[in-house]
């Protein structure tokens, strides 16, 4: 259906911008939905500005942290992979800087690659990188709470255990549901292998142009990108999946060592009480500084003023 230029002045000023016409990438846009969906929700036309820079801001935030959290949940696997290899053991030691520093940078490489390749593909970044930081994203808290649902575990504390044990599940079938689909789907619009085997047919005969690829090496790309992130899924399940069986496995022999009277093995530190303080305010009380005095510490020596 056309939209008017007046439309689209009305929706610009609903949202308190200028312009909504030509704004770069998906954040804008999925913003802009948001705001309406909010706003036909509760019924207050006035906020709509609120919702939409509010969505603008959650967006923001939720990629800078999970692509933080993902970069360094890596480079701890790939520390960690690494010091597996005869030879390369002090890998795993994190206070060896040379190995963080050369763990980092390949972690970060990686990163980079996949990025670029997003960007360039033909069938277009989001169509790429999308789903794949979606499911990667899901299986990165599907393994934090496994652990958590170990640390309950040995702990003893099987009444709390269900509360990280059922949003596991349920991200669990969610997310191997969706990677099963992108992976394995015979639809070209969802799944990568079926997508990849367009492309690489009409490589194989040799067209110049294909769909959205206007060039010989554009479907070469297609065919390359689309391998990559068909491996990538199957990567990712499959690594979320080990950890969450050896999750279980874990749980159950912390059950059977308890059920014997044995406490289980943890590599927890021990419960030890902090001589390190803060004060309650922005600056100190008197009392607060003679309590400090009694522990030999200062609040300058623990950063506060």
């Amino acid at each position: 259906q056309p939209i008017s230029a007046d439309q689209l002045n009305a929706a610009a000023e609903a949202v308190g911008e200028h312009t909504i016409v030509s704004r770069t990438g998906g954040a804008p846009t999925l913003a802009f939905g948001m705001s309406e969906i909010m706003t036909d929700l509760l019924g207050s036309p006035a906020m709509q500005a609120f919702w939409y820079h509010f969505a603008i801001m959650f967006e923001a935030l939720f990629i800078l942290t999970a692509v933080d959290a993902g970069t360094r949940v890596a480079r701890f696997m790939m520390s960690d992979s690494l010091g597996a290899i005869p030879g390369l053991g002090r890998f795993r030691d994190q206070t060896w800087r040379p190995g963080v520093w050369i763990s980092t940078v390949v972690v970060c490489a990686l990163w980079g690659a996949i990025l670029l390749m997003g960007v360039t593909d033909p069938l277009g970044g989001i169509n790429v990188l999308f789903p794949l930081f979606g499911i990667a994203n899901q299986l990165l808290a599907a393994i934090a709470l496994s652990l958590i649902l170990v640390v309950v575990v040995k702990k003893g504390l099987y009444k709390w255990a269900w509360i990280p044990a059922i949003p596991l599940a349920w991200d669990l079938v969610v997310t191997m549901t969706a990677s099963w689909q992108k992976i394995f789907s015979s639809d070209p619009a969802v799944g990568y292998w079926s997508n990849h085997a367009r492309f690489k047919d009409a490589m194989d005969q040799g067209l110049n142009e294909f769909a959205t690829a206007t060039t010989p090496e554009a479907i070469a790309a297609v065919v390359r990108n689309t391998a990559i992130q068909g491996s990538l899924s199957i990567l990712f399940a499959v690594l979320a999946l080990i950890v969450v069986a050896n999750a279980l496995v874990v749980c159950y022999q912390s059950v059977r060592e308890r059920a014997a009277g044995q406490e289980p093995e943890t590599s927890e530190e021990p419960f030890r009480q902090s001589e390190m303080f803060l004060p309650r305010g922005l600056m100190s009380t008197k009392r607060e500084k003679e309590v400090a005095a009694e522990y030999g510490e200062t609040f300058e020596a623990t950063g506060a003023h």
